[in-house]
């Protein structure tokens, strides 16, 4: 089947990073902290703007925040932060800088607690992936009852930028739910990676 004639999720559509994005990462289960870890800064630097943007800036926040290595994100110095400022690579946010740092202590603390962020946050769905059977893009939840529950969980634990709709649309990043629409190709494929 040719590439272009694939049926795929309509948001997805506007530029080819976008699009390897939505084929080859968006909603596969991911069980690697590391992993998370990276979702979890790229989340949060999204509240208020475009996946787009985020997408376009990944790069650079792999750069400027050590390949997301937890542990020595949360030793950023303030020094950094000020570089951090400076970086056009990145969006340029003071407070979401400092919650990255912050959330990278919170995250080592679930670590310590549940042997891995990995186990806590499938913990939330049952250890298995929801399958939601969306037709059309405006079916799509923007949280849900476990969004709801994880993000007050985060919160109590010191997490920032991370609300119900930051936290949902982590969990279909990385496949704690399937929300391909059910016409899309990937549905299928998605479906299938249960650990």
């Amino acid at each position: 089947m040719k590439e272009q004639s694939l049926s795929r999720c309509p948001w997805c559509l506007s530029f080819p990073q976008y699009r390897d994005y939505h084929d080859n990462e968006w909603g596969v289960p991911v069980y690697d902290d590391q992993t998370h870890f990276e979702f979890l800064i790229l989340e949060s630097a999204q509240a208020g703007l475009s996946w787009a943007t985020i997408l376009k800036k990944r790069e650079g926040y792999r750069k400027a925040f050590a390949d997301f290595d937890y542990k020595i994100v949360a030793e950023f110095p303030d020094s950094y932060v000020e570089e951090l400022l400076q970086d056009p690579g990145i969006i340029r946010n003071t407070l979401k800088i400092k919650a990255a740092i912050n959330n990278a202590k919170r995250f080592m603390e679930i670590q310590a607690e549940f042997g891995s962020f990995s186990e806590y946050i499938w913990d939330f769905v049952g250890g298995k992936p929801i399958q939601n059977q969306l037709k059309s893009m405006k079916d799509a939840p923007a949280t849900s009852p476990e969004s709801d529950k994880l993000a007050k969980d985060l919160k109590k634990r010191g997490f920032k930028f991370l609300g119900s709709t930051t936290v949902y649309a982590h969990m279909q990043a990385t496949g704690l739910v399937n929300d391909h629409l059910v016409d899309c190709f990937r549905y299928q494929a998605v479906k299938t990676l249960v650990k």
